[in-house]
C-alpha cells in the first residue's frame, strides 16, 4: 500500500448489531459510529466466533478459531505458540498499542496487569491498571451499576484519553492501534446525560420474546427457568444502563475518532464488537451458548483506507476474517489462516467473500460452575441457513429468510434436510481442516443425519499436525522421526 501503514481497531463489549443508529435502530444514540458507517463500509451481517468476551477476542487478535488458538473460554490463556496480531505486525515494523480490555491473559475478568508481547508497555492499560489507580472504595463503587459518576471516573474516558495520547504522539508513523472498551458490558457505569438518556424507553419486542423454546436444545430450558412462566405480553424489556452506556461508549470513540481526522487523517478506522446481549429474547439473558443472532450478530464498520464510502455489504462474514484482512491492508504476509481478505468486498465487490461463516461454543468461563458447563457447539451460517450443532442435546436448524427472529427449528424437516446436511458437511471440514480439538465421531452421527459413518475408534484416520510458519522448525512425524512431508496424513495403523 502507499503511504502510512495505520490502522485504528475499535472496539466495545456487548455491543450486538442493533445498537447502533446505522443499523437502523433510530432510538439508538450513537451519532459517532454512525457517521463512521456513512464514510465507509457497514457489514450488515457479521458475525463473531464465539459469543464470549475472550474467545471473540481471542478469534480477532489471532486470526484463529478459539478451539485451535487456545482461548476456547474465559480466563484461559492463549497457546504458547499462537502468534497475535501485535506481534506479526511488530515484527513488520509497525508500532502496536493495545489500550483497553484484553481477556486474553488466562487471569481473571480484569486481567493481570502486564503487556503482552508485540505491543508497546508504554501505552498498555488493562482493566487491573485501571483498577490499581482507584482506592479499594472506588472500586467497589465502580462495580455498580447505577452509581453516578463523572466521566473521568469511567474506564472508557480513561482508555479514550490514553488513545488521542497515542495518536498525538505517533500519528505520523506507521501504527495498529487497538482502543478496547469494556462499556457498555455490565456494571454499564456512565455519566449523566447517558445515565438518563433511556430512563423510561422500551426495548422494541421482537416476536422471539414469546418463544417457550419447545422443540428446542434441553440446555436453553434450563437457561431460561423461570423465565418460561414470565407473562411475555406484559414484559417491558428496559436496560437503561447498558443503552445509556452504550451512547456513551459512541461518545469516546468519537473522540478517538476526532483526533484521528487531525492527526492520522488517512488511517483506517475499524469498529467492531465482541458479542451482543439478548435483551429477553428467547427468554434468555446475557450471552452464553446459543447461534442466535442477538448474541452472535456484530457490527462491523470499516472506514478510509480500503473502504468503499457509504457501502453496505450485505453477505455473512466473520471476525475470523479481520486477521487476514488486516495484515493484508498492512502489506504482511499473512500465514496460513481459516479467514478470507475482505478486501474485495471493501472495494465494491457484489459476491460473497465467505460461503459461509462458522462460530462455536465450548464453555463460558473456567472458573463458574455457573452458566451452563460445558456446552459444545459448532454453527455455521450461509445467509439464510442456520445450523447448530448442540453435541449434548438437540440440534437446530434456522430459514432466516423465512423465519427471522429463528422461532421454528427445522432440524428434523426433510424438506430442508439436504441443505442442512450440506452445511453439516462444511462444518466436519472445518473440524478437521482447523485441527478442532474436540473433532471425532459423535459431531457426525446426529440423529438426524441418516448416512453418518458408523462410530470407529480411528474415525477418519488421519494425522493433522500443525503447518509450521517461516522461521519455525518444521514438525517431526511420530513413525520417522524425521520433518513431516505432508501436514495432514492417513496414520498408518
Amino acid at each position: 500500500m502507499a503511504g502510512k501503514r495505520q490502522i485504528i481497531f475499535l472496539m466495545t463489549d456487548t455491543t450486538r448489531w442493533d445498537m447502533l443508529g446505522c443499523y437502523g435502530n433510530g432510538d439508538m444514540h450513537t451519532p459517532n459510529l454512525d457517521a463512521l458507517a456513512a464514510r465507509g463500509t457497514r457489514f450488515e451481517r457479521a458475525y463473531t466466533c464465539q459469543p464470549v468476551c475472550g474467545p471473540a477476542r481471542s478469534a480477532i487478535f489471532t486470526g484463529l478459531y478459539p478451539h485451535s488458538n487456545g482461548g476456547w473460554t474465559n480466563s484461559v490463556a492463549l497457546n504458547a505458540d499462537v502468534k497475535t496480531l501485535g506481534q506479526r505486525l511488530t515484527d513488520a515494523g509497525v508500532h502496536c498499542g493495545y489500550i483497553g480490555k484484553w481477556h486474553l491473559d488466562g487471569g481473571d475478568y480484569f486481567g493481570n496487569g502486564v503487556c503482552p508481547p508485540g505491543w508497546d508497555a508504554d501505552y498498555w492499560y488493562d482493566m487491573r491498571c485501571y483498577l490499581e489507580e482507584l482506592t479499594e472504595e472506588e472500586r467497589r463503587y465502580s462495580r455498580v451499576e447505577g452509581n453516578p459518576v463523572k466521566p473521568e471516573f469511567t474506564y472508557g474516558y480513561r482508555v479514550a484519553d490514553r488513545a488521542v495520547r497515542f495518536l498525538q504522539e505517533n500519528g505520523g508513523e506507521d501504527f495498529f492501534l487497538t482502543v478496547s472498551l469494556d462499556e457498555p458490558h455490565g456494571p454499564s457505569l456512565c455519566p449523566e446525560p447517558f445515565a438518563s438518556m433511556y430512563e423510561n424507553y422500551e426495548f422494541p419486542k421482537s416476536a422471539n420474546i414469546w418463544d417457550d423454546l419447545q422443540n428446542k436444545p434441553p440446555h436453553q430450558r434450563a437457561w431460561a427457568g423461570e423465565n418460561l412462566k414470565r407473562d411475555a405480553d406484559a414484559l417491558k424489556l428496559t436496560p437503561r444502563y447498558l443503552l445509556g452506556c452504550n451512547a456513551f461508549a459512541d461518545q469516546q470513540l468519537g473522540r478517538v475518532i476526532d483526533a484521528a481526522r487531525e492527526m492520522a487523517p488517512e488511517a483506517m478506522i475499524v469498529f467492531t464488537s465482541d458479542h451482543g446481549d439478548f435483551i429477553g429474547s428467547h427468554a434468555l439473558s446475557g450471552k452464553g451458548p446459543a447461534g442466535y443472532d442477538e448474541i452472535c450478530r456484530i457490527p462491523l464498520i470499516v472506514a478510509g483506507g480500503a473502504a468503499q464510502k457509504g457501502r453496505v455489504y450485505p453477505h455473512p462474514v466473520s471476525h475470523i476474517d479481520l486477521a487476514p484482512t488486516l495484515l493484508h491492508y498492512m502489506g504482511v504476509a499473512s500465514p496460513t489462516l481459516p479467514g478470507h481478505d475482505l478486501a474485495p468486498a471493501l472495494a465494491g465487490g457484489a459476491e460473497p467473500v465467505d460461503e459461509q461463516v462458522f462460530f462455536e461454543f465450548g464453555r463460558y468461563e473456567v472458573d463458574h460452575d455457573g452458566f451452563g458447563g460445558f456446552q459444545p457447539m459448532r454453527a455455521a451460517f450461509d445467509g439464510r441457513y442456520k445450523l447448530v450443532i448442540n453435541l449434548l442435546g438437540t440440534d437446530e436448524l434456522y430459514d432466516l429468510r423465512e423465519d427471522p427472529c429463528e422461532m421454528e427449528n427445522l432440524i428434523g424437516r426433510e424438506d430442508t434436510a439436504a441443505v442442512r446436511d450440506a452445511l453439516h458437511d462444511r462444518i466436519l471440514e472445518m473440524m478437521n481442516r482447523t485441527r478442532d480439538p474436540f473433532r471425532g465421531y459423535y459431531w457426525e452421527r446426529r440423529p438426524w443425519r441418516a448416512d453418518a459413518r458408523p462410530a470407529t475408534w480411528a474415525y477418519t484416520g488421519y494425522t493433522r499436525q500443525k503447518e509450521t510458519e517461516p522461521g519455525e522448525a518444521r514438525q517431526l512425524d511420530y513413525d520417522t522421526g524425521m520433518p513431516m512431508v505432508e501436514a495432514t496424513r492417513f496414520k498408518k495403523v
